[in-house]
């Protein structure tokens, strides 16, 4: 079992080396180490990424060197991939194509997290939106996700549901969104994950949500495995229920290695 996403210090989640431990006793045979990244050349992506701390475009080599550090480790046991999630965003493929290109990273995963000009998990920027509002933005981010998907950029799609998360934008996909994305991941390279990052707290459901993997399962499109964690005591718990889930479903995770082979 592989979780190819967890986040560190060089973003929002905890030491480096306390999340590779976790990994470890977990029982995984890899961790994926996916700081959230940002390239945007909009004025307030950037001012959102220097108050979060969200810097990984400058400090990428830094991150680096102490992976290489802990593969080194003769008492670190499993795999320590080189990763990162990047914010997508349409209108800048350019920035972030080339960004990847020049960081060469082991893989990248792909998130949108941004719509009107906010973070999807800011509840207060759509509390007060009319219900017909919220409906076109759900539309705006599920033709993100697609164009996403289609730019190949990325070995696996973030949490591909995100929008259920915040409660005001909860509900409004449709199965003819879930249709476009399952298309889309049918004829990419880019693959969905089963994302535990809300299952053991309010939200209490994976990504994609259970009538959305099942129509992605019915499509035949192959999912990967991303506990999305950011503290270390949460990955084991996070695994046992994706374990769990997959057992249920009769799946087998994908390794991106062996995807690579294929």
């Amino acid at each position: 079992m592989y979780d190819y996403h967890v986040h560190t210090n060089y973003s929002d989640g905890a030491f480096l080396s306390r999340m590779v431990d976790a990994a470890t006793d977990a029982g995984l045979d890899g961790v994926g180490i996916t700081d959230h990244c940002n390239v945007s050349p909009d004025p307030a992506a950037e001012r959102f990424k220097r108050t979060f701390g969200f810097n990984l475009d400058l400090t990428y080599e830094r991150r680096r060197e102490a992976i290489e550090r802990l593969r080194a480790d003769p008492d670190v046991g499993i795999d320590v991939f080189d990763a990162v999630e990047m914010d997508y965003d349409p209108d800048h493929e350019a920035a972030i194509a080339d960004f990847l290109a020049e960081a060469g990273f082991d893989y990248a995963i792909g998130s949108v997290h941004e719509l009107d000009g906010a973070n999807v998990h800011t509840r207060s920027h759509f509390a007060d939106k009319p219900a017909s509002e919220r409906r076109a933005l759900v539309d705006r981010y599920f033709e993100k996700l697609v164009a996403l998907i289609d730019s190949e950029l990325f070995a696996i799609a973030a949490h591909p549901d995100l929008v259920e998360r915040n409660p005001h934008l909860r509900g409004f996909a449709t199965a003819d969104h879930y249709a476009a994305v399952a298309e889309a991941f049918r004829d990419s390279r880019t693959i969905p994950e089963i994302n535990a990052g809300r299952l053991l707290d309010d939200y209490g459901e994976f990504h994609p949500a259970p009538a959305f993997l099942s129509r992605l399962v019915d499509a035949g499109v192959r999912v990967s495995v991303g506990t999305d964690s950011h503290e270390p005591g949460v990955i084991a718990p996070r695994i046992d229920e994706i374990e769990a889930e997959m057992d249920r479903r009769g799946l087998d995770p994908v390794r991106l290695d062996k995807l690579a082979e294929d």
